[in-house]
C-alpha cells in the first residue's frame, strides 16, 4: 500500500496536475462586482452605502478573478489567464479610488479615474476580439462591458449622467451568471445543458 502510494506521488510530481476549469469562479467575481458597482451607478446605492461596495469589490472583482487568472495560467489558457488578472487588477484599482474617495481628506481630479478606464477599454477591445474565437456568451459580455465602460467614461471625462454604465454593468452581471451556470452544468453534467455558443471566428 506504502510502496503504490510512493508510486501514485511520483507519477503524480512527473506528469503534474491541471488545476480544474476557474471559469466560474471568475466570471462569478465579475457577476458579482458588476452587479454591486452597477448598483452605485443607477442610483440603488448612494452615499455611506458606497462604503459597503468596497469589500464585494475589493474580494469578489479582485481576488477572485486574480485567483482565477492565476489558475488559467497553470492551464496554460492565454485568454483566460491574461483577462481575469487584467479585470481583477482593474477591480483591485476601483475598490482603492473608491476607499480614497470616502475617505481621503485630499481634493483631487477624479477625471484621472476616466483616463485609466480608457487604458482597460482598450485592453478589453482587444480582448473582444479575440473572444470572438471562444463563443458567442463570452463575446456577448466583453461586448456589454465595453459600453459599460465607454458610459463611464463618458461620465467622469464629460459630467454625462452614469446611468448607461450602470445599467450595462448590470447587464454584465446578469450574462456572467448565465455563463457561470452553463461552466458548472455542462461540466458536471458532461454534457450542454446551457449552450454557451460556437465562436464566430474560426481562423
Amino acid at each position: 500500500m506504502t510502496e503504490k502510494s510512493t508510486e501514485n506521488n511520483k507519477n503524480s510530481q512527473t506528469t503534474g496536475t491541471i488545476p480544474a476549469e476557474p471559469a466560474a469562479l471568475g466570471l462569478t467575481g465579475l457577476a458579482v462586482a458588476a452587479l454591486v458597482i452597477g448598483s452605485g451607478y443607477v442610483g440603488i446605492t448612494s452615499g455611506i452605502d458606497k462604503v459597503l461596495m468596497i469589500p464585494w469589490i475589493l474580494f469578489f472583482g479582485g481576488c477572485t478573478q486574480l485567483i482565477a487568472g492565476i489558475m488559467d495560467f497553470k492551464r496554460n489558457n492565454i485568454f483566460g489567464a491574461t483577462v481575469f488578472t487584467i479585470y481583477a487588477m482593474a477591480m483591485l484599482a476601483i475598490s482603492l479610488t473608491l476607499f480614497f474617495i470616502t475617505f481621503g481628506d485630499v481634493t483631487f481630479d477624479i477625471a484621472h479615474y476616466g483616463y485609466g478606464l480608457i487604458a482597460i477599454l482598450t485592453f478589453t477591445l482587444i480582448a473582444t476580439i479575440a473572444s470572438m474565437m471562444a463563443n458567442k456568451v463570452l463575446f456577448t459580455i466583453l461586448v456589454v462591458v465595453d459600453i459599460a465602460v465607454v458610459g463611464l467614461i463618458l461620465h467622469y471625462l464629460t459630467g454625462t449622467p452614469a446611468l448607461t454604465g450602470g445599467i450595462f454593468l448590470i447587464l454584465t452581471s446578469v450574462l456572467s451568471f448565465y455563463a457561470v451556470a452553463s461552466i458548472l452544468l455542462n461540466s458536471m453534467a458532461k454534457k450542454t445543458i446551457l449552450p454557451m455558443g460556437d465562436p464566430f471566428w474560426k481562423p
